[in-house]
């Protein structure tokens, strides 16, 4: 099994939990890319992986659809804070074959553990419902409409970063990133960059949750993923 989280308390938390589940052998990487670099070495057939890695954005969705690319058969648990079902989907849409929320119950996450693991898959009523009905009335969600490169980039703009900063962080062109950015604005109706964040933020009440962080694993011009 193969952990991946930015956060040293987690790492161990979640080393400690799989052990006590019967898993043998536990890798851990605190980044995307070394996490990539670790799962392509051991090929372990159980990822558990946080979504945000410090300012890389939800670089976590483009770990996930590498490691199902490298390796269709590896189930995958995505774990994090992120609880916006327009994030989840996107999870599971990239090939997670289950989701977690950081705050859950020890024993709620033994059973999604042992379900992924077992090659079923897992998602708490609340989440399935609320993807459900994702697009589904005039109340849908605008951000389902984005890429999962175009909500990692949405993150990182309203964390306050620039585009030169984004493009730094994503190992992208500062071309490539306003070229995203001025997509989006279309596909939303945004008329600036301001209306973009305010539109993002106050749709339904719900933001696109705070990027937690990520690596610069993906394409610039990444189609929604498809598990």
């Amino acid at each position: 099994m193969l952990i991946v989280d930015d956060h040293p308390v987690v790492l161990s938390g979640l080393r400690r939990l799989a052990e006590d589940a019967g898993v043998g052998t536990v890798y851990e990487a605190s980044d995307i890319v070394s996490g990539y670099r670790t799962f392509h070495r051991y090929r372990p057939g159980l990822v558990v992986t946080d979504l945000s890695f410090r300012d890389q954005g939800l670089s976590g969705l483009s770990l996930i659809r590498r490691v199902r690319a490298l390796e269709p058969a590896t189930r995958i648990l995505a774990f994090s804070m992120h609880d916006d079902p327009v994030i989840v989907a996107r999870a599971i849409e990239c090939g997670a074959h289950g989701f977690v929320l950081k705050d859950t119950a020890v024993a709620r996450f033994h059973e999604a553990l042992e379900a992924v693991g077992a090659g079923h898959s897992f998602l708490s009523h609340d989440l399935a419902m609320r993807i459900a009905v994702l697009n589904g009335g005039p109340k849908s969600s605008p951000l389902s409409r984005l890429t999962a490169r175009e909500l990692q980039i949405l993150s990182l703009l309203g964390s306050g970063k620039t585009n030169a900063a984004i493009a730094n962080s994503l190992s992208m062109s500062r071309r490539n990133v306003s070229t995203i950015v001025s997509g989006m604005k279309q596909k939303l109706g945004a008329s600036s960059l301001a209306h973009l964040l305010h539109i993002a933020v106050t749709r339904d009440g719900a933001a696109p949750s705070r990027p937690g962080a990520e690596s610069p694993v993906g394409s610039t011009g990444e189609r929604p993923c498809r598990g």
